[in-house]
């Protein structure tokens, strides 16, 4: 079963710590060999932890990171979904961090330069690792980051019914380095072409396969009107969260992708005004036409509302 971003109903019912990617607004990369940073995340107001085991871990470090994550992951009453970012899957390492973290439980998997294929595979490895540690089969779930090579940008359409695979989300930088370019964003921050035209396939891919799409990191922490600014926008546009490297990011994130109340009341009369008039296709609501379009956008702010 795909899970509907725009349906609480097919939410997982495990919640609690268990906040999976469709209802996660901020989802916050801590380096796994850090554990001062990670009792720091910890603390604050992420929704989604991601322990990462790739681009922020020297290579000669990713042993000790590969403990300090599995210690992380065996912690009782954990005070929030922790996932952990694998190495990708053409490298030695990406068995390695499998091998030692599926043991201790993680909520999920991150997998960077993924292609459908890579993505198959990962849950073909993780139903085997979950029967040798036995743990609930299909219960890791998968978030792919889906536009790091350029092949990937080819496949962002075949999402569709991937087991396990509950978010798409993307990345300018290795993209960057695939292309050869010395840029991916403007003087200003923003995006050029070839990165806005991957950012726009991996929503437009998220959404036809039916799981959630989840803005990229930002790498400014430090301009106040550009946090503010770029969540809010990603959420526009149909982004269902979205990712950060700073703590400082999370609450503008948060803020972005929590509804306002006047947009919780109009949503909501929308939804009543159609319930009052069953096979309607159209309506009147304070001197504007509402259609069908308007009530699915409707029941998807009452859905982010109820994260």
């Amino acid at each position: 079963m795909t899970h509907d971003p725009h349906n609480p109903a097919t939410h997982s019912a495990d919640a609690g710590r268990n906040i999976q990617p469709w209802a996660a607004r901020s989802l916050l990369f801590v380096p796994g060999d850090s554990p001062r940073k990670l009792e720091k995340a910890l603390g604050g107001e992420a929704d989604l932890i991601i322990l990462d085991l790739e681009d922020s871990v020297a290579e000669s470090a990713k042993p000790d990171a590969r403990d300090h994550v599995a210690g992380a992951l065996g912690q009782p009453d954990r005070a929030k979904p922790l996932w952990v970012r694998i190495n990708p899957m053409d490298t030695p390492d990406a068995l390695r961090d499998l091998v030692d973290v599926v043991p201790h439980r993680p909520d999920g998997i991150m997998l960077p330069k993924a292609t459908p294929d890579e993505v198959r595979l990962l849950g073909h490895y993780l139903t085997a690792l979950e029967a040798s540690a036995g743990i609930e089969p299909g219960s890791i779930r998968l978030i792919a980051v889906a536009t790091e090579t350029a092949p990937a940008l080819f496949r962002l359409g075949d999402y569709a019914g991937v087991p396990r695979l509950d978010a798409l989300t993307w990345g300018a930088e290795d993209l960057a380095a695939a292309f050869g370019a010395s840029a991916n964003r403007d003087e200003d921050g923003n995006l050029l072409e070839p990165f806005a035209l991957a950012r726009t396939l991996c929503l437009a891919g998220a959404h036809a396969a039916g799981i959630a799409p989840i803005e990229t990191i930002d790498p400014n922490f430090r301009d106040e009107e550009r946090m503010k600014r770029v969540p809010e926008d990603a959420r526009k546009v149909g982004f269902r969260g979205m990712m950060c490297i700073h703590p400082a990011q999370v609450e503008p994130i948060n803020r972005a992708f929590t509804p306002s109340d006047e947009e919780l009341d109009r949503a909501r009369r929308i939804v009543a005004l159609f319930e009052e008039n069953p096979g309607a296709g159209a309506l009147q609501l304070d001197g504007e036409m509402v259609d069908i379009p308007h009530l699915k956008q409707a029941r998807g702010i009452l859905g982010l509302a109820a994260k």
